[in-house]
Order: C-alpha cells, then sequence, then structure tokens
C-alpha cells in the first residue's frame, strides 16, 4: 500500500469509528465540542511547572477511550506523526531553563525538565482530546455544532467540503503517481525535474473534479447554506455529561488532586 493509499485510508478509519454505535458518540455534539474545548483552555491554563497538578487531566481521554470503544492504540496510530512534533516542542525547553527546581534521590531535577515534561504532556493531551472529538463526533455533526455556535456559513461549509473531499485530491494525486510509476518502473520515487509539471497537473485535474463537484451541488439545490439535516436536541444526559466534567476540569484545575492523594510534589 502507498502512503497516499494510506492516507486515504486513514480518512475512511476515522469516518468509521465516527459512525460507531457507543454512549460518546450519542451524546450531542455541542456538549462534546464545548466539553473538549473547556479541557484544552484547562490543560493549557497550567503552570509550566505544575506537572504533579496536572497529571490528574488525564482521567478525561482515558475515560472517553474506554466509553467510546475507540481503541487507545488504534488512536496513537493515527497521531504517529504528531505527537513526536509536540514532544520535540518540549524537549527543547530542557536547553534553556537549567535552573534546579527539586530533588529526586541524588538526582537534580532542572526547571527545564520539568517544564518539557509539563510542555509535552500538555500537548499530548490536546491532540488527544481533539482526536476523540473527531474520532466519536465526525465531522458533520461538528459542522453542526459549529453552526449552533453561529460560526459564518462559510466557514461551516468550507471546514466540511475541505475533510470531505480531500480524499479526491488524494486520489488524483495517487492516479498521477501510478501513472508516473507505470512510464519509469525502476526509478524510486519522483525525479525532481518533474515536481512542477505533476503539481501543475494535480491542479488542473483538481480544478476539473471542484467544477464537476459544484454544478452537482448546484443542480441538489445549493444556494450557499451549509445543509445541517435534521434538528437535534440537548438531552439532560447531555447537560449532565458537560456539567459534570467542567466541574471535575475545575476542580482538578484549583485543586492539588495528586498532593491530597499522597503522590510525589513537583
Amino acid at each position: 500500500m502507498s502512503k497516499i493509499d494510506s492516507a486515504i485510508y486513514e480518512i475512511h478509519d476515522m469516518d468509521d469509528m465516527a459512525a460507531m454505535d457507543n454512549p460518546i458518540a450519542a451524546l450531542h455534539p455541542l456538549v462534546k465540542m464545548f466539553i473538549t474545548i473547556f479541557y484544552i483552555l484547562i490543560v493549557v491554563s497550567f503552570n509550566p511547572y505544575q506537572l504533579s497538578r496536572m497529571i490528574p487531566m488525564i482521567f478525561y481521554p482515558v475515560f472517553v477511550f474506554a466509553a467510546s470503544g475507540v481503541g487507545f492504540f488504534r488512536g496513537m496510530k493515527k497521531l504517529r506523526v504528531i505527537l513526536p512534533l509536540v514532544c520535540l516542542i518540549g524537549i527543547i525547553n530542557i536547553f534553556f531553563d537549567k535552573t534546579p527546581v527539586t530533588m529526586i534521590g541524588n538526582v537534580v531535577v532542572t526547571g527545564g525538565v520539568l517544564s518539557a515534561l509539563t510542555i509535552t504532556l500538555k500537548g499530548v493531551l490536546a491532540v488527544l482530546a481533539s482526536f476523540l472529538l473527531i474520532a466519536t463526533t465526525g465531522i458533520d455533526k461538528i459542522c453542526y455544532a459549529m453552526s449552533m455556535l453561529h460560526v459564518p456559513k462559510i466557514i461551516v461549509l468550507q471546514f466540511s467540503l475541505t475533510y470531505r473531499y480531500i480524499t479526491l485530491l488524494l486520489e488524483e494525486a495517487n492516479i498521477i503517481f501510478q501513472a508516473y510509476i507505470l512510464r519509469a518502473p525502476k526509478q524510486k520515487g519522483v525525479h525532481y525535474k518533474v515536481w512542477g509539471p505533476l503539481v501543475g497537473q494535480l491542479l488542473l485535474r483538481s480544478m476539473d473534479r471542484a467544477n464537476a463537484l459544484y454544478d452537482s451541488m448546484v443542480l441538489r439545490g445549493y444556494k450557499g447554506a451549509f445543509y445541517v439535516g435534521d434538528k437535534i436536541k440537548i438531552r439532560g444526559i447531555d447537560m449532565a455529561y458537560g456539567l459534570i466534567w467542567a466541574l471535575v476540569f475545575l476542580l482538578i484545575r484549583n485543586v492539588n488532586i495528586t498532593q491530597l492523594l499522597g503522590g510525589a510534589i513537583i
């Protein structure tokens, strides 16, 4: 399987996960979006040296992974490109802050090490929360929640179509790549001298597909508005889910749970 085929498969697999029947998927998309945004804001609000206070924030993604049936390792596999970059951003901080902060046995822990761990954990948790929102909600319902928040229609439409039809762009790129490989069977990869012409061909083919797509939308009654389908009502269980997690996040943010449980204070 080529890298392009693998990317197409990953997108379809995300749609399959969003279509799964589980308690998290049944929740109202606006509530899940609110909780995700609130969770990320709480996570990034921690001081770079408050590693132990932030550790309990791990409970939320662990709960969603367990309740939704989205496999943890399945999620890690999809985030294998993003998470190393997040970790690299945190590791860089080690070289800028060498002030001693605490001791673990005979080992001196500097502010750079502590802040690097905290920043890395922040990035990982934020990425996991965003991934779980998409994996348990789906793009269509996320767009529905955005429309409820009165996000401009053009932005909602652009967001929806970009995700929905990026597979078409990848398919066109795959066709061009396969045609090139058939004409140069002994060559590894695409020679740099033909990068320009191939990108131009991809642009032209994408424009043709875009025009055909727009014509089909107009024939089906498109008038510049995003169709959200039937209205989804917010139930009591949705409100309770959002309220409980919001209170839990605020509790973790304002109370050192790790210290209360007798954990190390770093």
